[in-house]
């Protein structure tokens, strides 16, 4: 029994290894000495030789929570590799997929956060000057834009809690990168609205009972988006705490949603 045991333990954690092995291990080492890790998962069959013009492909940014945060280049991947590494999707919606991993001490967001009672709150707006993470990110993308095939009209971002929070102010920041972002419970700037409202296409999540980060900070930021007229669905989940990304990762939609956008259609 206890040999049984020790196997099944070995065959699991041998498919998360080639689960994981699939993203590449990289380090984005950016202009001011900082280390910004990441995974990267690119589409099947992506280096094979091709006949006529070799095509392009969306790029998906992923921002994880805070308590994926580190040094490892793993813990990132704790939350969405999955929907990107089923060998269906994979085939149906190539891309390449990057985690990038936030240090410790550091957050995506400038929005300061009032962490000493639950749920949070926000203390500020976004500050003048971004975080050296969030410029990390922007400088990845415009590097991979460089030397890998990605389309510059599909450029997608999601991200879950600090995540959430981050992919709202980035694209409150960067409004022509991105093609569509979908926040999970995250939440945001309000002022910062009118600067993407009318650019960049949203679905936003959240649990309905989130005892980390309110619902509520979702849904003021969806109330002025509608109110300015954006592209935005809300899908609350009644019952949902913290976890929503769960929800949200496992709709349906989800993906045949992000890849529909193409800022091309809308020029």
């Amino acid at each position: 029994m206890n040999r049984l045991l020790v196997l099944a333990a070995f065959l699991l954690s041998s498919f998360a290894a080639a689960a994981q092995g699939d993203f590449e291990k990289r380090d984005y080492a950016t202009k001011n000495g900082h280390t910004l890790p990441y995974r990267i998962l690119f589409p099947k069959n992506y280096d094979q030789p091709v006949t006529g013009k070799a095509p392009k492909y969306p790029l998906v940014l992923v921002l994880h929570g805070s308590g994926e945060r580190g040094t490892d280049n793993e813990k990132q991947l704790t939350h969405g590799s999955k929907l990107f590494l089923d060998e269906a999707n994979r085939t149906n919606f190539p891309a390449l997929v990057v985690f990038p991993q936030c240090p410790e001490d550091m957050a995506w967001s400038s929005i300061r956060l009032n962490r000493t009672k639950m749920p949070i709150e926000f203390e500020s707006g976004y500050a003048d000057t971004l975080t050296w993470t969030m410029q990390a990110c922007y400088d990845l993308i415009a590097q991979l834009q460089k030397d890998e095939r990605v389309d510059k009209n599909r450029i997608y971002i999601t991200g879950l809690s600090m995540g959430g929070i981050g992919t709202f102010e980035a694209i409150a920041r960067k409004p022509k990168l991105f093609a569509a972002a979908a926040p999970i419970c995250g939440g945001g700037d309000t002022t910062s609205c009118a600067t993407y409202a009318q650019r960049v296409p949203l679905w936003v999540f959240h649990g309905a009972v989130d005892a980390v980060v309110p619902p509520e900070l979702s849904r003021q930021m969806v109330a002025k988006l509608k109110a300015l007229g954006a592209n935005v669905t809300y899908t609350e989940y009644p019952g949902v705490n913290h976890n929503s990304w769960d929800n949200a990762f496992a709709e349906a939609q989800f993906l045949p949603w992000f890849f529909a956008q193409n800022k091309k259609k809308r020029k």
